[in-house]
């Protein structure tokens, strides 16, 4: 563990990560796709998650064979989405370990795949602790020219906060979010939902099956 780098500033995923909104892409999806005879599994969310919304619509239409554009999938499941997302809640340890660092002044920021309208949805009710964010990174930020697993939304994140990138720590839970964080030359810190393949996460520097189980001393970071 003492191999750890030192950690100045810490950025985290938004959707389930911070705010478990991966259950509302499953079930509205799943309407759409089982009106073609299909099923939405997670051998298909699996390669999903964590991308840009075009990038996963692709990949949906493609290893489904829909009979719909990417184009058109996205606008049927943003109308389902819409509905769903102001009731999004916070995962487990998530509240808890963003006031605690907010507390001990660490620079803190998201960095989500997530357009600014759907971003707003989701923390519509949650303004105040989304407030403690220094900065926020959004998927339609003219920054972000590449989604992830390219590393541009992380190395955006840093550098509105002034921030080396490899004292840097970031919160993922998806396999294209880890890996752009490694190609920022980041650490990183994963918890998958237990539906995902684990050896998918091999580069991690860490996995945890909640957030309630991150240790902050591990990182030179201030105890609870």
């Amino acid at each position: 563990m003492s191999s750890f780098n030192k950690i100045t500033h810490v950025i985290y995923d938004m959707d389930g990560l911070l705010l478990d909104t991966e259950i509302f892409y499953t079930e509205v999806t799943q309407g759409i796709v089982q009106q073609y005879g299909k099923n939405f599994d997670w051998s298909v969310k699996s390669q999903m998650v964590g991308k840009k919304a075009i990038d996963s619509a692709r990949i949906l239409v493609d290893r489904l064979d829909l009979p719909i554009t990417p184009e058109e999938y996205l606008e049927v499941r943003d109308d389902g989405l819409k509905r769903l997302f102001p009731s999004a809640q916070p995962l487990p340890g998530a509240e808890r370990l963003t006031l605690h660092l907010a507390r001990h002044h660490f620079p803190q920021a998201v960095a989500t795949s997530s357009k600014t309208s759907t971003f707003e949805l989701k923390i519509s009710q949650h303004q105040e602790w989304f407030s403690l964010f220094q900065v926020i990174v959004r998927g339609d930020d003219p920054a972000v020219v590449n989604g992830k697993p390219a590393p541009d939304i992380f190395l955006a994140a840093a550098e509105r906060m002034g921030a080396d990138p490899q004292h840097c720590l970031v919160f993922e839970d998806a396999p294209a979010g880890m890996e752009g964080a490694i190609a920022a030359g980041m650490s990183v810190v994963v918890v998958p939902d237990p539906n995902m393949d684990k050896s998918q996460y091999h580069s991690a520097h860490q996995i945890l099956d909640s957030l309630t189980e991150f240790d902050p001393t591990l990182w030179q970071l201030p105890g609870y």
